[in-house]
């Protein structure tokens, strides 16, 4: 019926239909006379080179070196290459064991001498941690980092082996020996002094360094991660630890209380000083004051002399000039004011004791004028 679906059965006999002709068309493909001259051929050189070059072409990576081992000389002289091979594809015949790169690595190495239930790691613990004895006859093991690389990887290939063996024959038997004798010099409690286990350090380092300089490995850091004595020792110099902290402790209570009490005496002193400057300042005020008030009144008092003296002068002079020449002339005047001022004088005109007012020469005598004063 038009419009619907048609069953299933009818699609799965047109996939079928549409395969045989897939398969058809790649039958006719497979069995052309092209496809036999020309793909397979082409197709076979290429797996042929493909394998040609795994087989004789060796990569060396950036952070590697190589070294050529020869064992068939097809392609070179026979033996190890002392030429070192940097980054890169190099020929090498593969086949038959003819010929082997051998790599290194290039980039900074670390090795651990430690456990590895101390660094939590198990490939991080390439060695047992340096068991030394210490200058005053302890026991301790150290964990050690050694920082190093290889320089000259044609010794380390002739000299110690191919793999890690410049680790496990080369470093780690030289390095506890190195360290027992760099660290061996400390004391069990120089071993908590940082400089001198720090400068021990280098020179296990530099000690280390004279031993590997034949196998091509240089060391670039050593350091002491970590230090352990025995439970017992550990405990005893924690005490000791301890009794000379208290010990630390009381001396620098004791400059505290000494320095405290200096100082105290000095605020002491300081006020005293203070307060007797003060005094010293109040006397000096009062002083000043005093001796300005004496100069005010010693002023004052030569000033009111001086004024008495002007007033006893003036005294003094007026009366000389009352009892000098023309004296009686004015105390005559005086008095010729005094009768100007009286409305009416009733005098005696006659007898012993009569005035006349019109006798100059009488009133004169009767004021008492001495006749030399008159002109």
């Amino acid at each position: 019926m038009a419009g619907k679906d048609p069953p299933p059965g009818g699609q799965v006999i047109d996939l079928f239909r549409q395969g045989n002709r897939w398969g058809a068309w790649f039958g006719s493909i497979l069995g052309s006379p092209f496809f036999a001259r020309v793909v397979i051929p082409v197709a076979v050189v290429l797996i042929v080179l493909k394998l040609l070059l795994s087989l004789s072409i060796t990569y060396v990576g950036p952070n590697e070196w190589g070294i050529k081992v020869v064992r068939v000389p097809i392609l070179g002289k026979r033996g190890v290459h002392q030429e070192v091979y940097g980054t890169g594809f190099h020929i090498v015949l593969k086949p038959f064991d003819l010929e082997e790169m051998y790599l290194f690595p290039k980039d900074l190495q670390v090795i651990y001498l430690a456990g590895a239930h101390e660094t939590g790691d198990p490939a991080e613990g390439r060695g047992r941690p340096a068991h030394i004895q210490t200058s005053d006859g302890f026991f301790v093991d150290v964990d050690v980092s050694i920082l190093y690389k290889i320089i000259d990887p044609y010794l380390v290939f002739t000299r110690l082996g191919t793999g890690r063996l410049f680790e496990t024959n080369g470093i780690v038997p030289k390095a506890e020996p190195v360290l027992k004798q760099a660290l061996g010099e400390l004391t069990t409690e120089e071993f908590y002094v940082s400089p001198l286990r720090a400068a021990k350090a280098k020179l296990a380092k530099d000690m280390l360094n004279r031993d590997l300089a034949t196998y091509g490995v240089q060391v670039d850091q050593l350091m002491v991660r970590y230090f352990r004595y025995s439970d017992e020792i550990q405990r005893n110099i924690e005490e000791k630890k301890l009794k000379d902290q208290l010990v630390f402790k009381n001396q620098a209570e004791g400059r505290a209380a000494t320095e405290g009490a200096k100082l105290k005496q000095m605020i002491q002193e300081g006020e005293a000083t203070v307060k007797i400057k003060i005094q010293e300042g109040s006397a000096y005020v009062t002083t000043k004051e005093a001796e300005r008030d004496l100069y005010v009144r010693r002023k004052h008092a030569d000033a009111d002399l001086l004024i008495k003296l002007a007033e006893a002068k003036k005294t003094q002079l007026r009366n000389d000039a009352f009892q000098g020449a023309g004296s009686d002339r004015m105390v005559g005047l005086k008095m010729a004011e005094v009768y100007r001022g009286l409305q009416l004088l009733v005098l005696p005109s006659d007898g012993a004791g009569g005035v006349n007012p019109l006798n100059l020469e009488q009133a004169m005598k009767l004021l008492e004028v001495r006749k030399e004063s008159r002109p």
